[in-house]
């Protein structure tokens, strides 16, 4: 549960000036906690590919100069995916998020 919510407000870290937070939280927890639980470690490879696939939509929509319009609601779907998948780890049932790319296997 902790690796879906940190993900999901690690976003607002970009906010207090520390880029790439949504990544940051999951990974060290990820990377410490990965080989006590099969279940840990899948759903630590869903929140990093989730987050690195949410960064790299951000990027483009910066460079392409419509960021200003996407960022924010794109924000907003990243805090509700991480809350969503936060509570159905609480329950002990794997998420899988929507659009998401698999890169860490």
């Amino acid at each position: 549960m902790i690796l879906h919510l940190g993900g999901a407000l690690g976003g607002f870290s970009a906010y207090l000036g520390v880029p790439g937070g949504s990544l940051l939280i999951p990974l060290i927890i990820w990377l410490i906690k990965k080989d006590s639980s099969p279940f840990l470690n899948d759903q630590g490879k869903e929140v990093l590919n989730f987050h690195l696939c949410v960064l790299a939509v951000c990027v483009v929509c910066f460079v392409t100069c419509i960021g200003a319009i996407l960022i924010y609601p794109i924000a907003v779907v990243a805090l509700v995916l991480g809350i969503i998948g936060g509570i159905k780890a609480q329950e002990g049932v794997a998420y899988r998020y929507p659009l998401n790319f698999r890169l860490i296997k």
